[in-house]
């Protein structure tokens, strides 16, 4: 936990930490000069609780397991500058966004993914992907529109990535320490954009 700690530090030190408090996310998205935005949710895979009603809680139907879950806001061409709270993997992307209340600069531009349907912060341009309708199939402008903003949401997969290079919060969690499981997430996406931004500056 010391070393832990140690981490945490150093990383804030060096400014590479994201957000954590979704009152100051306007402020520190509104300090990126192009103001366009990718959202997304990721879960991470944790021990089966013991007691019926945490398994229910934590029982992720995307990763059939139980999983904990986290929002992450990047920009599309930097860093990941926001994470959310640890949520049980039942919650829904779109259910943790509204509760949080993310609130961004006017003019943005937001890329999301179906799982965020119906998410549409005000004064905010949102490019999503359409959904299939009912037995029905979407047109061939559709498709290619879909196919468009597919390719420009790429960055937020390799943030994710970049993240999970970090084996503690790739393979099933297994500490039952309270809030640890929060805490290796922050740090994971410290280290990732640590190493993103002397990437970016060894080839500036």
């Amino acid at each position: 936990m010391f070393i832990k700690k140690k981490f945490i530090q150093a990383l804030g030190y060096e400014k590479q930490l994201p957000e954590r408090d979704a009152r100051k996310l306007e402020a520190i998205l509104n300090e990126c000069p192009a103001l366009e935005f990718i959202i997304d949710g990721t879960d991470r895979r944790i021990n089966r609780p013991k007691d019926k009603e945490g398994r229910k809680k934590y029982y992720s139907g995307k990763q059939k397991a139980h999983a904990v879950k986290n929002n992450l806001i990047a920009e599309r061409q930097g860093k990941v500058k926001y994470l959310s709270q640890t949520y049980e993997g039942k919650k829904h992307d779109k259910a943790i966004a509204d509760a949080e209340d993310y609130q961004f600069p006017q003019g943005s531009r937001l890329w999301q993914d179906t799982g965020f349907q119906g998410f549409a912060p005000l004064g905010v341009i949102v490019l999503q992907p359409k959904k299939k309708p009912r037995n029905q199939e979407l047109t061939q402008t559709e498709k290619q529109l879909n196919r468009l903003i597919s390719k420009q949401r790429v960055p937020i997969e390799h943030h994710i990535g970049g993240i999970k290079r970090s084996q503690i919060v790739m393979q099933k969690f297994r500490n039952r320490k309270e809030n640890y499981v929060d805490q290796v997430m922050e740090t994971a996406c410290g280290l990732h954009n640590f190493r993103l931004e002397h990437r970016q500056s060894r080839f500036a």
